[in-house]
């Protein structure tokens, strides 16, 4: 039993890909926990990161062929489920005995419609896999009925069957460590161009899901409102291994790093004792911010923190369902400054239903008034499995065999907006150049790089991208 696992490239330019590599991806560490667990079990596994290699549809196409698994296994989101419907159909097309199976978020809230729109894809894997990869591919070695598989999808006599929700893993530390050997990539993580892990570097996870609920969110439908995180222990054993294996950078892409600080400040404490030389990044809620947690994650090599912000108008906040008031974003931000953070990035979502212009450009305003180095501007979408994807389709504002496959920004489809899509994304585009553009801005990013080696090192080793910095920083919005 052979199984071989693909994360697609983006949709964009699905037809004729340039092939061009992705140097921001992180390693998709959602196929490669589902291929350790069936290495553990015997089951031979290959990996294929097609946007990392820059990969043309029908290369990745002839990387599968050579491979001749019997199942493919596609790692789909919103932003690439075409892709991989594309690739499934030309894969099938050669060889129609290779079981095609998706999953991951698009899968999860969408396995009825591509099930309905593409025969090229036999099984669908709703939720968190390990559990239902290892039952799928030993009932698929064996001939067996799919329908006693939990947490699928399938077609059966020209109709979907869908088989119980498979439960969620309770103890994320009996789960092996996602095999990175797999794949033979450089992994690098970009903002705005700049490559900010110029190291030997990689991605971790820690926990799993969210319990705030914020509305343009899915992984509290993914993981059901729940939060479950690896223990201390659990995590820096894997960190430790990292260590060894060279990795000098990561980041932790929990949905909820901070949810738990003791666990954050325990993990911090077990980094310095084993004298891990690692710097790292991660996301964090303005709420739980707390100086002396900070402290301890800059002092274990925390340089970069990421924090949701989101906007300046309390009522949109509130429609957001964020749960934070624009004053605790601004006390994170300059507690985070406080704690000696290297680089504070804040992510900021304009383009609500009836969001004015004017409170857009007070959120803009205000994106300039706190101490953030990098400022992220966003534009809500809706998507399946977000609530504001089921609110609009509920009062008829979207159509979703329209929007689907891709989501859609907000404002494009409520009948009621006060701003166009067209004003917003130039609105946004203007507000990140005039951000990073201030004398007061420039002046102390300048200090603060003097003081930082981490950010004297990110700078040096950016040089050489002058141009495609610039290309980059173009497009941000």
């Amino acid at each position: 039993m052979k199984v071989s696992f693909i994360s697609a490239s983006p949709n964009q330019g699905i037809d004729e890909r340039e092939g061009k590599k992705s140097i921001a991806a992180f390693p998709p560490l959602s196929i490669l926990y589902l291929a350790s667990v069936l290495e553990e079990r015997g089951v031979e596994v290959s990996v294929l990161d097609q946007p990392s290699l820059g990969l043309t549809v029908d290369e990745a196409t002839r990387w599968i062929l050579q491979e001749d698994p019997d199942i493919a296994g596609f790692s789909t989101l919103t932003s690439s489920g075409q892709t991989a419907a594309l690739i499934s159909s030309k894969v099938k097309q050669k060889n129609p005995n290779i079981v095609t199976v998706f999953g991951n978020h698009h899968a999860t809230f969408n396995a009825e419609r591509i099930l309905q729109k593409y025969p090229s894809v036999d099984v669908v894997c709703r939720g968190e896999g390990e559990k239902t990869i290892i039952d799928l591919t030993a009932s698929v070695q064996a001939g067996g009925d799919l329908r006693e598989v939990r947490g699928i999808s399938f077609r059966r006599e020209n109709r979907v069957v869908s088989a119980p929700d498979q439960p969620l893993i309770e103890n994320l530390d009996a789960l092996p460590f996602p095999n990175r050997s797999l794949l033979d990539v450089n992994y690098h993580c970009v903002i705005a161009g700049v490559n900010i892990a110029p190291k030997k570097f990689t991605s971790i996870v820690t926990s799993r899901g969210c319990v705030y609920g914020c509305r343009f969110c899915s992984c509290t439908g993914i993981a059901k409102n729940r939060w479950r995180s690896r223990s201390a222990e659990n995590t820096l054993e894997e960190l430790s291994f990292l260590a060894s294996e060279g990795y000098k950078q990561l980041i932790f892409v929990d949905d909820a790093f901070t949810l738990n600080p003791k666990r954050v400040v325990e993990i911090c404490r077990g980094i310095r004792k084993e004298r891990l030389d690692l710097e790292w990044i991660c996301e964090g809620r303005v709420d739980a911010c707390s100086y002396g947690m900070l402290r301890e994650m800059v002092q274990a090599g925390c340089r970069v923190f990421y924090l949701g912000i989101e906007n300046a108008t309390p009522r949109i906040l509130n429609y957001f369902n964020k749960k934070i008031t624009p004053a605790q974003s601004e006390t994170a931000v300059k507690t985070a400054k406080k704690a000696g953070m290297d680089v504070v990035a804040g992510s900021f979502i304009v383009g609500a239903p009836d969001e004015t212009r004017q409170e857009i450009l007070n959120t803009i305003k205000f994106a300039q008034s706190v101490p953030i180095d990098i400022p992220q501007f966003n534009i809500l979408g809706a998507h399946p499995g977000n609530d504001i994807w089921t609110e609009f389709v509920a009062k008829g504002f979207l159509d979703p065999e329209q929007y689907w496959e891709g989501g859609v920004a907000v404002c494009k489809v409520y009948p009621y907006a006060k701003v166009s899509l067209a004003e917003i994304l130039q609105m946004i585009h203007t507000a990140f150049f005039e951000h990073m553009r201030r004398p007061s801005f420039l002046l102390k990013q300048f200090v603060g790089t003097l003081k930082s080696p981490y950010r004297m090192e990110v700078v040096a080793s950016n040089v050489g991208r002058i141009g495609e910095i610039r290309k980059a920083a173009r497009s941000v919005v």
